[in-house]
């Protein structure tokens, strides 16, 4: 399958046969307790700016707010360098907040910490325009090779392997976001 190809039904339904539950909708429910847990322990008193990282956020931040019970500001922040493909390229920016981040304490949310490039860029982008701290938090933390060096997320979910993964705001070739689960797409879906 090349980029630019629309999925039939059919063959998203051999996707998701063949492909592997990492974590089921349990697990995925008892990490965002845990970072619930953890965020709230660490920002509730510094009523933060919380930055969902579009699109692949949409999900797992909508689960996450429901679980922090502390004032909080909400925005997005959206760049990309995947555009409904399974390998990167350069940095596009599509979005800045709009809400002003100098002197704020911000939490960027994300669905994954691959490689970092993105990451990296999000961090630097709001340290650039003044925020006070910028911590980050993802559902899920691939640790491999090609990470940008010293690169980690604050807050971390789950792991996951060094696979092409989808569900709970992670795509496969821009479908299944909405998938419950975090899921391992087969080697034979993998290439682009």
């Amino acid at each position: 399958m090349t980029q630019g190809v629309e999925l039939t039904a059919n063959e998203l339904a051999g996707v998701m046969s063949r492909a592997e539950c990492l974590h089921d909708a349990a697990a995925v429910d008892a990490a965002l307790d845990r970072l619930g847990v953890a965020i709230t322990a660490t920002l509730s008193e510094q009523r933060p700016l919380v930055l969902g990282v579009m699109t692949g956020a949409i999900v797992p931040l909508g689960r996450l707010l429901t679980r922090l019970s502390f004032p909080l500001e909400l925005d997005y922040i959206h760049a990309t360098r995947y555009h409904k493909s399974t390998t990167g390229r350069e940095l596009v920016w599509l979005a800045r907040p709009q809400t002003p981040l100098r002197g704020r304490h911000v939490l960027i949310v994300d669905d994954i910490l691959d490689e970092g490039h993105t990451f990296r860029g999000l961090l630097e982008a709001c340290r650039e325009e003044g925020a006070a701290s910028v911590r980050t938090a993802v559902l899920a933390d691939k640790p491999n090779a090609g990470r940008v060096p010293g690169l980690e997320a604050d807050f971390v979910g789950l792991t996951v392997p060094e696979r092409y993964v989808f569900g709970v705001g992670m795509d496969y070739k821009g479908y299944l976001r909405n998938i419950d689960g975090i899921y391992a797409a087969h080697r034979d879906d993998e290439d682009d």
